[in-house]
């Protein structure tokens, strides 16, 4: 069965079956895989996405930033552990998971249908979570930790149990290899919508005090995704070489092509936008990292870097956004998505479709899926903040915020210069 096609399969098979099912023995060398993505799955994370948007923040800002990326990725591990796994892949409805896996109860010595113990893959999938929860801003630290864990139950976990986790979406048809919508389209459109519940900054602050640290951030980031696509072959295979390589090319292709947008408009081809560029890249391969060509890859990349650094443009007259989050994860990976069906054709070196299934239908699919991933997004992450900040206020006074975080909340600085 070709890859394309086997996804909706393959959603099934992680749906935890009884034991007396299991068929495939355990392998070492796949497990072994599995954790070592899990951790550069991680390291894009914390301290990837920490190191960039703390760069890219306001010299008062900094470690404020680091510290809310911390804060979210403590309480989503936790979140993950406690009811979010559960929520996302136990067996249930077609929209949610149940309650099996509980505080990681009943997990199974070896995932059905897989060559890896079900602990391995709960460590894989709480990168993706903590990935797509680390959303730096000007949020009150208290605020952070106590939304954090409720977007995840409340729009993360359903989203993964419908692509993932055999729900509706994946029944329908959307195709998502490794996370093009369910991890950079949701994390683009929760930040958009917290930019708007939070406003824009009450006083002019300037921009990134810190680019070298976002460049440094931004290349982990890069690096470390290698383990979210590579990883989702599920085990050391030819499937997941070849989707490192087309991430590789498809950020290449992607970070000069933000630049020379750069140039076509008459700006400087900053160092932070190739990096910028790049992050488009990767948002937009997830989608079909394994699925696609080599010239597909870098088509898709140099697409998204396009429309990402252009809506980035559009973006910043009306949300403060800093890092980019809604352009570059948010656009990149809706445009990876769309263009999914087109470059999965063998005729543009994709691995194409079984018979029954034309690109006219699963780019309608892919259509259903982002607009109603972009949907719950919006509306989830609204939903949550509203809800916090009945009981914690989001915004600080206007005079902590013009002292700046990092000394009223933390009492430190992210720079002495004594």
């Amino acid at each position: 069965m070709r890859p394309a096609l086997a996804l909706p399969v393959l959603a099934a098979l992680l749906l935890a079956q009884p034991a007396a099912a299991q068929v495939a023995a355990p392998d070492s060398g796949d497990t072994g895989w599995m954790i070592a993505c899990a951790l550069l799955l991680l390291l894009a994370a914390l301290p990837g996405l920490m190191l960039r948007h703390a760069g890219l923040a306001n010299v008062r800002h900094g470690l404020a930033a680091m510290a809310q990326t911390l804060v979210a990725g403590a309480t989503i591990l936790l979140g993950w552990g406690l009811a979010g796994y559960s929520l996302a892949y136990a067996p249930g409805s077609e929209w949610l998971g149940g309650g099996s896996n509980l505080l990681l109860a009943n997990l199974a010595p070896l995932r059905d249908g897989l060559t890896v113990p079900e602990s391995a893959f709960v460590l894989f999938q709480m990168g993706f979570a903590v990935l797509a929860g680390a959303i730096a801003g000007r949020a009150r630290l208290g605020w952070v930790a106590a939304f954090a864990p409720l977007w995840l139950l409340l729009v993360f976990a359903p989203i993964v149990h419908w692509m993932w986790g055999g729900g509706w979406l994946a029944q329908l048809g959307a195709m998502d290899f490794a996370g093009g919508l369910v991890v950079h389209v949701l994390a683009g459109f929760s930040a958009l919508a917290l930019a708007l519940v939070a406003g824009r900054p009450r006083d002019a602050q300037g921009g990134g005090h810190a680019h070298i640290l976002a460049i440094a951030g931004g290349a982990l980031f890069w690096v470390g995704y290698a383990g979210a696509v590579g990883g989702w072959a599920l085990g050391a295979t030819d499937d997941a070489a070849t989707a490192i390589l087309n991430l590789f090319f498809a950020a290449c292709a992607a970070s000069l092509g933000w630049a020379l947008v750069d140039r076509l408009l008459g700006a400087h081809a900053s160092a932070t936008g190739l990096l910028s560029g790049a992050i488009a890249g990767l948002a937009a391969i997830s989608a079909s990292a394994a699925l696609v060509g080599t010239g597909g890859a870098m088509l898709i990349g140099l697409a998204a870097a396009i429309i990402a650094r252009i809506g980035a443009g559009f973006a910043s007259a009306w949300i403060d956004d800093p890092a980019h989050i809604f352009a570059v994860h948010g656009l990149g990976g809706a445009t990876g998505a769309l263009l999914l069906p087109l470059f999965v054709l063998p005729l543009l070196g994709g691995v194409g479709f079984d018979a029954g299934i034309t690109a006219t239908a699963s780019l309608l699919a892919q259509a259903i899926g982002l607009v109603v991933i972009a949907l719950w997004a919006l509306v989830g992450t609204t939903i949550a903040a509203l809800i916090v900040s009945i009981l914690v206020p989001l915004r600080a006074t206007p005079q902590a915020e013009a002292d700046g975080p990092d000394a009223v909340e933390h009492g430190q600085q992210g720079w002495d210069f004594r």
